[in-house]
């Protein structure tokens, strides 16, 4: 074992295949017929409006009706009746990308989200290396110079303190960019004479000497030296990570970006009984088993809670890193545009390869230049391979021109955003790119406005997998201060109407799962939740505030073993 090297691996994995038998058993049980009453529902419907109701019935996993105030509740000794206490009932929020692994991997290693420098980071290290004894390697992630007072990357020396001859790799807040001591450089072979590979950059001191932070495609110098995890271990961690999700909302997420031995993992797990959140796979391109899993076709499980009918391709990097591709240089490093990960023409390959195979092709694009080439090639290949009903998306689409805003519904691709990027990247974002291109950015008004929809979720562990976060942020665009007075940009706000249909009916629409989730109507899944707020009724400066009281999945309450 790699990940922790302790044998709570082997007694955790036993006690939860026992609960999920149990699940499974549960599940098999004869369909009963479920009322739940007192509560204040919600939904939206097909004319995008707000529909409010008391009760809600379902038979299995499928739901009845729902009832609004005017209606008359059945009364039938055959009916379990459940008392909702007053609490407010949505239909099961949905995350369209979030990154499952890697979210259960963080909450088994060292968490650096939040430190405020270096040194915090360091003593953040060496609690965790204390609390768990001796490692094969330290691993964890978090990390974000920006909010550090020195606004520079973080250095091997600091680590080299303490750490001595075990390898440490921690990844930055956003997944694009990595800090390595020594141990590690020194294992991957990597020194003042190593090239920067494609797509990557090597920081380096005044002497061309490697400093310990690598970014995008370099990271894969130290990342290719660290054990991979063994199938178990995957399946642990995937199964931590669903229940962690779970309880705080979320009934469905997109996994953005899923290797071959990954989907092997998830294949695992649900033979263990229906997975306890909905997953909707997208195959990361860069394994080299995509072209027979591209061959192996669309899968989805009978229970509905595992699906495959998608690609994830990265074209460029991070805001934060200086890794996404602008057309023009970034306004705080003159000279610098940031990283294309593939070449356009590569890029071309990949999506069309994926579109023949009548696969969804979901590409990260942060920067303006990244989105450009993307759009650029959708335009193309949308067209010459049929494929526009597969609505392809483009995930972030943080930057854009405003011409390339107007494309998206022109092309019928889909927007696929995250509301709590733009509260989170906003004491950076307009150094990055100035006056004029900042205007562009997180533009979810301008998008709405020019006929698309948003697809919504959170990119966790980049951010938190809290829904009702991004539910705030989408509407406010304001963080947990209520800052800044009025929002952040406040003219690109979505209703909250619209933010919660972001998150249900348009995030199930981007997943072609329009018509099993996202409302709350007859024929659909019972995929709901209980909370402890009116998000409608409530100030909308306390939505980031609600906590989840039930959390339920094709008629059955998730509860973690």
């Amino acid at each position: 074992m790699h990940l922790l090297r302790h044998s709570f691996w082997r007694a955790a994995t036993i006690r939860a295949l026992a609960a999920g038998s149990f699940f499974s058993f549960c599940a098999l049980a004869q369909a009963q017929t479920t009322l739940i009453t007192d509560v204040n529902g919600y939904t939206v419907n097909a004319n995008r409006e707000l529909v409010r109701f008391h009760a809600l019935q379902f038979t299995g996993s499928t739901i009845d009706r729902v009832y609004t105030a005017s209606e008359t509740l059945p009364q039938s000794q055959d009916i379990t009746v459940i008392d909702g206490e007053g609490r407010t009932l949505l239909p099961g929020l949905i995350d369209a990308h979030g990154h499952i692994l890697s979210y259960g991997l963080s909450l088994l290693r060292v968490d650096l989200t939040g430190t405020r420098s270096e040194q915090e980071a360091v003593e953040r290290i060496r609690a965790f290396q204390q609390a768990n004894g001796n490692l094969e390697w330290i691993q964890g992630r978090g990390w974000n110079q920006v909010l550090w007072d020195s606004n520079e990357f973080p250095s091997a020396a600091s680590l080299d303190e303490y750490f001595g001859d075990t390898p440490v790799w921690l990844s930055r807040v956003d997944g694009h960019a990595g800090w390595a001591n020594s141990a590690a450089m020194e294992l991957a072979g990597v020194n003042a004479a190593t090239v920067d590979p494609a797509g990557g950059q090597i920081i380096r001191d005044a002497e061309g000497r490697p400093t310990g932070t690598f970014v995008d495609n370099a990271m894969d110098l130290i990342t290719a030296n660290i054990p991979a995890l063994s199938l178990d271990e995957q399946v642990f961690a995937l199964r931590r990570a669903l229940y962690a999700l779970s309880a705080q909302g979320l009934t469905s997420v997109h996994d953005a970006g899923v290797s071959a031995r990954t989907v092997e993992a998830y294949k695992r797990l649900l033979e263990e009984g229906p997975l306890p959140v909905r997953v909707n796979v997208m195959l990361g391109a860069g394994d080299p088993q995509l072209p027979e899993l591209l061959a192996a076709g669309h899968f989805a499980s009978p229970d509905g809670t595992l699906t495959i009918n998608s690609i994830k391709i990265s074209a460029d990097g991070a805001l934060g890193s200086r890794g996404a591709a602008l057309i023009q240089d970034y306004s705080d490093m003159p000279g610098h545009r940031g990283l294309l990960l593939l070449e356009p023409e590569e890029l071309y390959a990949t999506m069309e390869l994926a579109m023949k195979a009548n696969f969804q092709v979901n590409i990260h694009a942060i920067g303006d230049n990244a989105n450009m080439i993307v759009l650029d090639h959708f335009a193309a290949l949308i067209p010459a391979t049929g494929t526009r009903d597969r609505r392809h998306r483009v995930e972030h689409a943080q930057v854009l021109r405003y011409d390339d805003i107007l494309r998206f519904a022109q092309l019928g691709v889909i927007p696929s955003m995250q509301s709590t990027h733009a509260t989170s990247d906003k004491n950076m974002a307009q150094d990055r790119l100035g006056e004029i291109r900042i205007q562009g950015a997180y533009a979810w008004r301008k998008l709405l406005d020019a006929g698309t929809i948003i697809a919504n979720g959170s990119d966790f562990p980049v951010e938190s997998p809290n829904p009702f976060y991004g539910l705030h942020a989408a509407i406010t665009r304001q963080d947990h201060e209520n800052q800044p007075p009025g929002g952040w940009f406040p003219e690109e706000r979505m209703t909250a109407v619209e933010a919660l249909a972001s998150f249900t009916m348009d995030a199930a629409y981007a997943g072609h799962q329009e018509q099993l989730l996202g409302t709350l109507e007859p024929g659909k899944a019972a995929d709901f939740i209980l909370i402890d707020q009116d998000i409608f009724a409530d100030e909308p400066s306390e939505i980031w505030k609600a906590t989840v009281a039930q959390t339920w999945v094709n008629g059955q309450r998730i509860v973690a073993p």
